[in-house]
């Protein structure tokens, strides 16, 4: 079959709080977040692999709290003496000389400030690899939470939601094969729904069983 042009359209991701679905492997993240008044010293490390809804929740969180959102390329140029509102900085683990400075300040402000402080990481704080001392000491104190390993329920929906996110109709048959053949964790979600994105658009095909089998094989995974 003779391939079709393909085009880089966007992905529309939606971040609100009516598209997180809810399970085990991430109930207790979201009870923590929506209790921040329990968060100790009014910081709390978010962890969990890539691809597990870390920054989603956070935004859902800084939605309803007024928070601001940042990531550490925020951080240099930011106004810490300015800033009154809750902070969430998502996807921090390693960090320039000059970011962890800023982080260090912000984290002193929002603390003397009284401002609930959110960050998200892929590694709890004890395990960042932070060479400022004062840092390292703050941040390895900061109480964590986890999101876990998807269950089924978790990992159906995050799948039905990248392929929503990229105006993918697929079958409901599909995304339960999927979930039982394919590496159990969210990163490997998110690259199979692009391989699969992709071979649907070269091929001019729906994205059926046969498809998501190939895809599949073809990233080295056994499938009867």
């Amino acid at each position: 079959m003779a391939e079709q042009l393909t085009f880089n359209l966007p992905v529309r991701e939606s971040r609100s709080r009516g598209d997180f679905f809810v399970s085990d492997a991430n109930a207790l993240a979201l009870a923590r977040l929506d209790a921040p008044e329990t968060w100790p010293n009014n910081k709390l490390v978010l962890v969990g692999p890539d691809g597990a809804g870390k920054t989603h929740l956070a935004h859902v969180w800084a939605d309803e709290v007024g928070a601001r959102m940042l990531i550490p390329s925020d951080l240099v140029s930011l106004d810490v003496p300015g800033v009154d509102q809750p902070v969430v900085c998502d996807d921090v683990q390693r960090l320039s000389a000059p970011q962890e400075e800023a982080l260090f300040h912000l984290h002193n402000h929002l603390g003397a400030s009284g401002l609930p402080f959110l960050l998200t990481s892929r590694e709890a704080p004890a395990r960042w690899e932070v060479s400022l001392p004062d840092l390292r000491s703050r941040m390895a104190a900061t109480d964590s939470v986890r999101i876990d390993t998807p269950d089924d329920a978790l990992l159906s929906a995050v799948l039905v939601k990248q392929f929503a996110d990229r105006q993918l109709a697929v079958s409901p048959t599909v995304v339960a094969w999927l979930v039982g053949h394919m590496e159990r964790s969210f990163a490997e979600g998110q690259r199979i729904v692009e391989a699969l994105d992709a071979a649907s658009l070269s091929e001019g095909r729906a994205i059926t069983r046969p498809l998501a089998q190939r895809v599949l094989e073809q990233s080295g995974r056994e499938t009867p």
